[in-house]
């Protein structure tokens, strides 16, 4: 007697369910990672860009009003996630604010916009 080899149908039912239930709780955590991936770019160019804005103060006794005074390009991987921008304010003494804020119809805007100033206070605290 001939005995059929393979798997029956409602095998590959379970083990489809199976890859479903952990397709599931994967993709979550990994969209997660990935929005912390982009927010910490961000972060990174923001340091910088924080770091530049000091060498320029000692230069120019004035803060940069925008990446380009401060001969940075944003990378394309942040542009595409965030808009930033630097509000620099004269005064005794001088001040300024780079904001990260989130495109529209990005995974990001779950985070909302953070944002570094000349003093180092990073808001909100639990973002960095």
């Amino acid at each position: 007697m001939n005995k059929a080899k393979g798997f029956t149908l409602i095998e590959i039912m379970i083990v489809v369910a199976i890859i479903a239930v952990l397709a599931m709780v994967a993709m979550p955590a990994y969209n997660g990672q990935v929005r912390k991936g982009h927010r910490a770019a961000a972060q990174a160019v923001m340091m910088d860009l924080a770091n530049k804005q000091q060498l320029y103060l000692q230069t120019a006794r004035q803060y940069a009003a925008t990446p380009a005074d401060l001969n940075v390009t944003i990378p394309a991987d942040v542009q595409r996630m965030y808009d930033l921008t630097i509000v620099a304010a004269d005064g005794t003494p001088p001040t300024f604010t780079i904001t990260a804020t989130p495109k529209t119809g990005t995974s990001q805007e779950i985070d909302g916009p953070i944002t570094l100033d000349q003093t180092g206070a990073k808001t909100p605290s639990d973002k960095w």
